[in-house]
């Protein structure tokens, strides 16, 4: 049985927000695309399809810590905020992002909220396990065509 631990994180996400796009099951806010991703961000993220890729790597990091609350993802999603010719500091997160992607995962079936946090439901486990497992097999179906430099 493939698992998340036994793909890359990367194409894990990458493929989980393609789904979640796909089968509408999050929607970004309409403040989405106006917003940065913490006080450490100078700026808002590049990539329009951000909240998808959020919401799929807060899945996974459910899937893998859970329970876990919305402060301990806080500053898993912090940074160093540039302070000039000061030292820089460690800034959390957005917690406004984390929540509302949480509600939304919650809403669709994929985790719960229990005692200490959020864990995932069987649906979220069988939903990232299943496409945990085609991206196992189109990476083996690659290296068997003897693929250069990918997975």
């Amino acid at each position: 049985m493939t698992t998340v631990y036994d793909v890359p994180a990367d194409l894990l996400i990458d493929q989980v927000a393609k789904e979640l796009r796909k089968e509408k099951k999050v929607k970004p806010p309409e403040w989405a695309p106006f917003v940065k991703t913490g006080a450490h961000k100078e700026r808002r993220p590049e990539n329009p399809d951000w909240w998808y890729v959020r919401a799929a790597a807060l899945l996974r990091r459910v899937y893998i810590d859970g329970p876990v609350g919305v402060n301990r993802l806080r500053t898993r999603y912090g940074g160093k905020k540039d302070r000039g010719s000061r030292p820089e500091k460690f800034r959390r997160g957005s917690g406004a992002i984390i929540r509302r992607a949480l509600q939304q995962l919650e809403e669709a079936g994929f985790i719960e909220k229990v005692e200490g946090g959020r864990i995932i439901t069987p649906k979220g486990r069988a939903f990232l396990d299943k496409i945990a497992h085609k991206i196992k097999d189109k990476v083996k179906e690659l290296k068997n065509t003897n693929c250069v430099g990918g997975y």
